[in-house]
């Protein structure tokens, strides 16, 4: 019963923003056409307003087999950022990739606009390498060999998708970060929200060149200093991802900034989790040698895959995310021992027990290892077993 992006017109998303009483509470929250879906749980809730929500589907009081992900937006306050909000989920629709997670539907609901999405259950890479660091041990290398390459997978999906006439689309992810990959209870992999993306979509009201967008701790030099943007931009993002799941510790010291660079900076839309100024001094610093000294344990091919995808220069990285998929899956098969889905669930699932039985033990920072509602999202099937 889903609606497609292209039923949705820019004057049904109003600049008004919907609010929810706290403590949270399962209700309703809209129907699409006889399909009822409502809250069941509160995931997560940024600083800019987006909330992301547990649904369940009911048709005349009978749930539906499978939950769905609801992301209630806050509204867009011009009519630019409408516009934009709409293509980037029709755009969103045209992803279809087992490791990309679908898409189903955008409506307006409460005045704020509403993105129906694919339930993934399971945790985030930033959960697990959270729990990797409580208990004193980041996941394996063989595990961010295949995450990594599920990821770029998905990546060059993204990167040569085409249009009817096949005009490439020049899509490129911008916010590759480990909020944004969830590891299945399955082990299956998936790449979630492409609402940063960019691409050259005819039509497509474009983010300004000055705009960045997602969280700028994973961002390309590049795209931070307002550069053109292609594939090796995700490339960066991904090798930054990789770093912190293999070491449990994110590329830069955020504590240790050095004076920012001169020149006009970017406009930042949305609450970045390091100050963009920050993040282009320490970008500022970035050469093999600084790469060396965050990878020195790690096995000799995994370093190199790792300096090359994070070199300073796009024009020095892999040209294309499947480069990087081969490079991973070459590495891996040095192992000489079997490693997928049954593996990448069995380790994920210990890391979490092992992590959660000492949380109470060990200062999480402000927002804790396991936020509100998150917990009992990514742990309850754990629990059952």
């Amino acid at each position: 019963m889903a609606i497609t992006a292209d039923e949705v017109s820019t004057e049904e998303l109003p600049g008004r923003q919907s609010s929810r009483t706290l403590p949270f509470k399962p209700h309703f929250l809209f129907n699409v056409g006889e399909v009822r879906y409502e809250a069941l749980e509160e995931l997560e809730r940024r600083q800019s307003g987006e909330v992301l929500l547990l649904a369940q589907r009911r048709v005349r009081k009978e749930a539906l087999a499978g939950r769905c992900f609801v992301r209630r937006l806050p509204s867009p306050s011009t009519y630019m950022r409408r516009q934009r909000l709409v293509e980037e989920v029709q755009l969103a629709f045209r992803l279809q990739h087992p490791a990309i997670a679908q898409v189903l539907h955008l409506g307006v609901y409460d005045d704020a606009p509403h993105v129906v999405m694919e339930y993934v259950p399971g945790p985030s890479v930033e959960t697990l390498v959270t729990a990797g660091v409580v208990r004193g041990r980041p996941m394996s290398e063989a595990f961010a060999l295949y995450v990594g390459a599920e990821l770029a997978e998905a990546l060059h999906h993204a990167h040569t998708l085409q249009d009817e006439d096949g005009r490439p689309l020049g899509v490129v992810h911008r916010d590759v970060n480990p909020r944004h990959v969830v590891v299945g209870l399955h082990g299956e992999v998936k790449l979630m929200n492409f609402g940063a993306a960019y691409s050259l979509l005819v039509g497509r009201e474009e983010s300004p060149q000055s705009l960045v967008r997602g969280d700028v701790a994973y961002a390309s030099p590049e795209y931070v200093q307002r550069q053109p943007l292609t594939p090796r931009s995700d490339v960066f993002s991904l090798g930054v991802l990789l770093v912190e799941l293999l070491t449990g510790k994110h590329l830069f010291d955020v504590d240790a900034v050095p004076r920012a660079p001169q020149g006009k900076p970017p406009r930042v839309e949305g609450i970045p989790s390091l100050p963009l100024k920050q993040m282009r001094a320490l970008l500022a610093t970035l050469g093999p040698a600084f790469v060396e000294k965050a990878v020195e344990a790690l096995a000799p091919e995994v370093k190199a895959i790792l300096h090359k995808a994070l070199r300073a220069n796009p024009e020095e990285r892999f040209s294309s995310a499947a480069e990087v998929r081969d490079a991973l899956r070459a590495a891996q098969s040095l192992r000489g021992q079997s490693y997928g889905r049954p593996e990448v669930a069995e380790e994920a699932a210990r890391v979490l027990v092992e992590g959660g039985s000492m949380r109470d033990k060990v200062e999480f920072g402000e927002a804790g290892l396991y936020p509100e509602g998150l917990d009992a999202h990514e742990l309850a099937a754990l629990e059952e077993e």
